[in-house]
């Protein structure tokens, strides 16, 4: 089989889905593996190190895909791509199928292709270990960036978020209690701020807050709670997501009027659609904008500032299946290999993903049905 790793071509994605050592586990099973050039550079991983572990070299993103039976990316390639992939193909990456438009689903289907989301690659205890590896990167990122955002220089209102004796720390609310928002609480926490977490579900919150180990005050993320928090909130961190659905909308205009002046506002849910009304997509060098006098950062990639450590992270969550798929062919692999299957958003052009097929009103078809000998 022939896997293929490109350069990513998103703004400010410096990851890249393998790390040498990841390749050369590929092709010390037997495959064969193709690396476009330049693909590990901004992640520190040069070239010759990919060719010292036995992959192969594309020159360009057009013959990667065309050499490649799998391609494994960091993010799926955007809809003016759709035309380099093929019948049969598989392409794992972001896919984060429900915040997309219409007209690209029906495209990705006419393509014919195999589509897997590490979004929803899911084990049998509900955990989504790829998704996990860059969520906890992301919830750390968050307090690191967020605290910054506070000081006067990157434009806050100059609050320390740790404070300092005599002076109180600033007050952290985290909505959604999932790896991403645990991740955030406890940096948080080690760092002396006040830190709220809510969620929809109290299950939820009685794992997160045994999991970070601290006296974490919890909240039901009812509407009213939510607005309640807010108001006296210096930092907000949304991190709710249903996986394999759009994020859920949390935060109105309305009651964004009624937090702090110049209270910062990090909604990492925007990769699927965010949960904030006012929400955008934003990017570095430029990642913050104003509304109703609350800074906003939106930015969808994260985990990339880091992304020597995030490629690091995405490879050890990856690889096994990666391996599955080697061993056993990427039908065999998706019968016996159940997180696999959860994983797959579109099966050879059909749908087999029953939230994205109800959202977008497509036929659904269950995967086991196509995978039937």
């Amino acid at each position: 089989m022939e896997f293929g790793i490109p350069k990513e071509t998103r703004p400010h994605e410096h990851r890249v889905a393998l790390t040498p050592s990841g390749v050369a586990a590929l092709v010390h099973a037997g495959q064969q593996v193709w690396v476009q050039r330049g693909a590990g550079q901004e992640a520190g991983f040069a070239d010759e190190e990919y060719q010292a572990a036995g992959a192969q070299t594309a020159y360009s993103r057009e013959e990667l895909f065309a050499r490649s039976q799998v391609v494994v990316g960091v993010h799926a390639p955007e809809s003016a791509e759709f035309a380099l992939l093929r019948q049969g193909q598989v392409v794992l990456g972001f896919w984060a199928l429900p915040a997309a438009r219409p007209q690209e689903v029906a495209e990705l289907l006419a393509t014919g292709a195999t589509c897997i989301g590490y979004e929803v690659i899911e084990d049998e205890d509900g955990h989504a270990p790829v998704l996990t590896s860059m969520s906890e990167i992301a919830g750390r990122l968050a307090v690191t960036i967020g605290s910054g955002l506070l000081l006067n220089e990157f434009g806050g209102k100059g609050i320390l978020f740790s404070g300092v004796p005599g002076v109180p720390p600033a007050n952290f609310v985290v909505i959604g209690a999932g790896a991403l928002g645990r991740a955030a609480a406890q940096a948080a926490l080690g760092m002396g701020a006040s830190v709220v977490l809510l969620d929809r579900s109290v299950a939820h919150l009685r794992a997160a807050a045994a999991a970070v180990g601290g006296h974490v005050p919890t909240m039901l993320a009812s509407p009213a709670n939510i607005e309640k928090v807010i108001a006296f909130a210096d930092l907000v961190l949304l991190a709710a997501a249903v996986r394999g659905q759009r994020a859920p909308l949390l935060i109105t205009r309305e009651m964004l009027k009624k937090m702090k002046p110049r209270a910062v506002l990090m909604d990492l849910s925007i990769d699927m659609g965010g949960c904030a009304e006012t929400s955008r997509p934003t990017y570095f060098p430029d990642p913050v904008y104003t509304v109703e006098g609350i800074r906003h950062f939106c930015v969808p990639n994260l985990p990339s500032v880091a992304a020597r450590s995030a490629t690091l992270a995405l490879t050890n969550a990856l690889l096994p299946y990666l391996l599955e798929m080697a061993s056993k062919g990427v039908a065999q692999a998706l019968r016996e290999t159940p997180d696999l299957a959860r994983g797959t958003y579109v099966f050879r052009g059909s749908l087999t993903h029953q939230g994205v097929a109800e959202l977008f009103g497509l036929p659904f078809r269950p995967l086991r049905e196509l995978l039937a000998p």
